[in-house]
């Protein structure tokens, strides 16, 4: 698999993942079966897995105060809420499946005053509410961390190509100044190949000229010592 390929198949599922819609957080009235008695309280439902939002759910309910966890329970002893401090514990929890889970928040209503109960229950409406919006906003910032993060490996992708192309364009440019010199040489070369042939063939011929003017001289020569010899 080439290089870009893989690329692609990194960044496709970032790209799926901007196509989702925006959840909605919707509370509703439920009671729950905590410690082996009712409680009154709110919940949600989210889209994740029960450990994302059971974590998510202990770290938010750390911020109502100090937490005891026993389970998949959650108790605050003494919560502030909505700027109020109370000694009379909220409890918290969560359950579902790998994709679609719960948050739940309540109190022993028969435990509270009940000049307390009304308005201790508006704010856990109100505090389950804000715990689902901050779970779906925390978990887009995930999708939008990983998209700033796919956009880095896009810009950097992109400048390693245009880099790429930078390279092979002065290589380019390298070659067909190395291609004209080659030619110019084998241009050269052909010349001076014709006329090695012509001196070649000069040479033959001027020493086939050589070869017959010595012959000549070599019979005057001969003439002349004939000659010599006749001489008394």
């Amino acid at each position: 698999m080439n290089t870009m390929k893989k690329f692609v198949l990194i960044i496709f599922p970032v790209l799926l993942t901007a196509f989702a819609g925006a959840q909605n957080v919707k509370v509703q009235k439920e009671s729950a079966r905590i410690q082996g008695e009712n409680m009154d309280g709110f919940e949600v439902t989210l889209e994740g897995s029960t450990a994302d939002v059971a974590a998510a759910l202990t770290s938010y309910g750390k911020t109502l105060g100090k937490i005891r966890q026993k389970g998949d329970v959650i108790t605050i002893p003494e919560p502030s809420l909505d700027g109020n401090k109370y000694t009379l514990p909220v409890y918290a929890t969560s359950k579902g499946t790998e994709k679609s889970s719960t948050a739940w928040i309540g109190i022993k209503t028969s435990d509270w005053p009940e000049d307390d109960v009304k308005k201790v229950m508006k704010v856990l409406e109100k505090t389950i509410y804000d715990f689902g919006v901050k779970f779906n906003r925390d978990k887009i910032q995930v999708q939008i961390d990983e998209s700033a993060r796919a956009s880095m490996a896009v810009e950097k992708q992109q400048q390693r190509l245009v880099n790429q192309n930078k390279e092979l364009n002065v290589k380019l440019e390298d070659n067909k100044r190395e291609k004209i010199q080659l030619e110019e040489s084998l241009e050269k070369n052909a010349l001076e190949y014709e006329t090695l042939l012509k001196k070649i063939e000069k040479n033959k011929h001027d020493q086939d000229s050589i070869t017959l003017a010595g012959e000549q001289i070599r019979k005057v020569t001969e003439m002349h010592k004939e000659k010599q010899k006749k001489v008394n």
